[in-house]
């Protein structure tokens, strides 16, 4: 898997970790390998600080999405700002997402987590998608004040409060 054969391709910024990263992303998604690692040399020592033939950048591909892992040093962090959503077909799915990924991470509201290396990721169940994009207002706002109080999403319950049942 070339580097760059992705037009548009998340570089995640990383301090030491990119190897790591990628090997737990990969081992949580299905469909998913690690490609080229590069390592850094001798050349711009002054400039990366690292050790001749550490992990510069890992490529690795989940389910089809091409990311670029890169180990640049302690200057950048992620935030809440950038995200990943991953759409669960099934209560199994978001269930399962979210066990993986919160792993010494961060539980969050609204069915976000931060993961072990503070990446933060949202796993969403398509039918809530389906849910807050009806046309019946007065069933948009019963979903929403349901989801507003959730951290991970239960999909039944989010179907009850859709159809206007109690909780």
């Amino acid at each position: 898997m070339p580097i760059a054969k992705q037009r548009i391709m998340p570089c995640l910024w990383f301090d030491g970790e990119a190897e790591d990263a990628a090997n737990f992303y990969c081992s949580i998604f299905k469909d998913s390998r690690i490609g080229t690692i590069s390592r850094y040399g001798k050349e711009g020592y002054e400039k990366h600080g690292r050790k001749p033939g550490s992990v510069m950048v890992v490529a690795f591909e989940l389910e089809g999405q091409k990311f670029v892992a890169l180990n640049g040093g302690p200057q950048f962090k992620f935030s809440e700002a950038i995200s990943f959503q991953i759409h669960c077909e099934s209560q199994k799915e978001v269930d399962y997402f979210w066990s993986k990924l919160s792993q010494g991470g961060e539980e969050g509201p609204c069915g976000w987590l931060k993961d072990k290396f503070d990446l933060s990721w949202q796993v969403v169940p398509t039918a809530l998608i389906e849910m807050v994009t009806d046309q019946d207002p007065v069933k948009v706002q019963r979903v929403t004040k349901a989801f507003l109080q959730m951290k991970k999403f239960d999909i039944s319950a989010l179907k009850r409060a859709y159809e206007g049942q109690n909780p």
